[in-house]
């Protein structure tokens, strides 16, 4: 075998293939400021023996490729960007994340803190900024959930209340709630954000397969939460009470925050708690329900047209 490859090598033609690839390696810009920068350590038989690990590294791009998205990456490992080291007396690469794939795994992780219950896709897609600004109403709320979120920023901590959004069917109020669970994300701060009508359907199926009080206890102790239309639901009182009540009342307790959006204002809503689904009409307990509500949250209209038409 040796001497078959010798043979090989006293080709004319693969020596000439050979001593190119060597100078064009040794000849690299990087290359040079790597063997300069570590001379003291470098030697000859070092670098010989590391001219494969030397080839790899300049076949790459050592710094972001710029492509839109890792897929399309050019590097050998996408994503990721080689850089030359001295590891035992050996020349050897290390591979880091390049930008791209620091800002992909940051969208991910991003997405990772909102849990979502039976909301549409292009809610949770949603940014303060993309927030419409055409009616004084809008403004205002939009300066609550910016201030909301520069108080996480400047302190640390979440604030215990959060907002109750009330308006006409279809004026953006879900997009609100998108909007800041998108924001707190970008903070590493986790929202739940729900449905309210379907997460309550979903209650009494979860009593056959034995999962309601893991459910009830995610949605209640999340850091923050966010209940979507509210009072769209058709309410029992064991849904109301149970359900409603058990968590409104325990983040009321333990000052999470929580933000609202409903097509009632308060009054509207403890009217809409009051009435059961079998008929039956008890103002207390729906005035119970609101007490926690309005300790809670902060009422905010949102005035304008319906976007959905």
């Amino acid at each position: 075998m040796n001497k078959a490859l010798d043979r090989v090598l006293k080709i004319p033609s693969f020596q000439e293939r050979y001593d190119k690839m060597r100078r064009e390696i040794l000849e690299n810009e990087q290359v040079q400021r790597f063997l300069q920068d570590n001379d003291h350590v470098v030697n000859r038989e070092m670098v010989e023996r590391g001219l494969p690990t030397l080839y790899e590294f300049i076949s790459q791009n050592s710094t972001c490729c710029g492509c839109d998205n890792t897929d399309h990456c050019t590097n050998y490992l996408n994503g990721f960007v080689p850089k030359l080291s001295i590891v035992r007396n050996s020349i050897e690469i290390e591979y880091s994340k390049c930008e791209q794939k620091l800002i992909e795994d940051e969208r991910r992780e991003s997405a990772n803190m909102i849990s979502s219950m039976f909301m549409p896709k292009d809610v949770l897609r949603a940014r303060i900024k993309d927030l419409a600004m055409d009616n004084d109403s809008r403004i205002e709320i939009a300066e609550y959930a910016a201030k909301f979120i520069q108080t996480v920023k400047g302190t640390g901590n979440l604030p215990a209340k959060g907002l109750y959004v009330y308006g006409k069917f279809g004026v953006g109020k879900s997009f609100v709630l998108g909007a800041i669970a998108n924001e707190l994300a970008s903070l590493k701060i986790r929202s739940v954000v729900v449905y309210v009508p379907e997460f309550l359907s979903e209650m009494k199926q979860a009593i056959s397969d034995n999962t309601l009080q893991e459910k009830i206890e995610f949605v209640k102790k999340a850091p923050v939460l966010m209940l979507d239309d509210l009072g769209a639901e058709t309410l029992s009182a064991w849904t109301r009470d149970e359900i409603l009540g058990t968590i409104l009342h325990y983040r009321m307790a333990e000052e999470l925050p929580t933000f609202i959006t409903s097509n009632f204002d308060y009054d509207g809503l403890e009217n809409h708690l009051a009435n059961s689904q079998k008929g039956g009409v008890e103002v207390v307990k729906a005035a119970r329900i609101m007490e926690r509500i309005k300790a809670i949250t902060l009422p905010l209209q949102m005035e304008g047209s319906n976007r959905r038409n």
